[in-house]
């Protein structure tokens, strides 16, 4: 894979080393760990490269620089322990993927249209076991309100691109996730005014929700 591939996201730089210390919590000692929505590969690298080479990751996008990005970075660092980036919509019915230890997910829900968002929990719930952890990242609001002045302007911003993204609300993400099985959240403050939502699959998935 050509180096001239790999692509920045500048947002990584900054927010790698918190996430990689909540992840070293919560990720399982070995077994397989899928990302959702990889975007440049960068994030999927680090934490491949901190916990190798017992843990295996799956990384994957829909979009095809996406995935050549991933996996020249894979290239670049020579990295073992991360398969070929596959494709992979959240909305969709079926993944390409049959079971994961961990799901992981940075950055996507609030660029996305909330199909997406709901595709990803039942998606999740379906592939991970019993104990399995589902792990989101970014900026959400807490009962209708923005928890910063920049998140609202943020919120805005995303709005004016496409009136299908938005900054979502915790509560109803965590309502979306318990209906797939999953129990109500962890949560951790992060830099830059964004959380880390920890998930864990306690049940079958109750109801289908849309």
């Amino acid at each position: 894979m050509n180096e001239d591939a790999r692509r920045y996201a500048p947002s990584v730089a900054r927010n790698r080393e918190p996430i990689l210390a909540v992840l070293e919590q919560h990720l399982p000692a070995q077994g397989l760990v899928l990302e959702v929505a990889s975007g440049t590969g960068e994030h999927v690298a680090h934490l491949a490269k901190a916990r190798a080479p017992d843990l295996v990751f799956q990384p994957s996008d829909p979009d095809p620089s996406s995935r050549a990005s991933i996996d020249a970075w894979t290239a670049a660092l020579g990295l073992r322990n991360v398969r070929p980036a596959i494709a992979l919509d959240a909305a969709s019915e079926n993944w390409p993927v049959a079971r994961a230890d961990a799901v992981l997910c940075i950055n996507m829900i609030h660029i996305a249209a909330w199909e997406s968002a709901v595709g990803l929990m039942r998606g999740a719930g379906r592939v991970l076991p019993l104990g399995g952890m589902l792990y989101l990242y970014g900026p959400f609001t807490c009962d209708g309100h923005h928890t910063a002045a920049s998140n609202e302007a943020f919120d805005r911003e995303l709005r004016s691109k496409n009136p299908a993204w938005g900054v979502r609300d915790l509560a109803v993400v965590a309502e979306v996730a318990e209906a797939h099985g999953f129990a109500k959240p962890l949560v951790k403050e992060m830099p830059a005014n964004n959380l880390s939502l920890i998930f864990v699959r306690r049940n079958e998935s109750a109801v289908a929700f849309d």
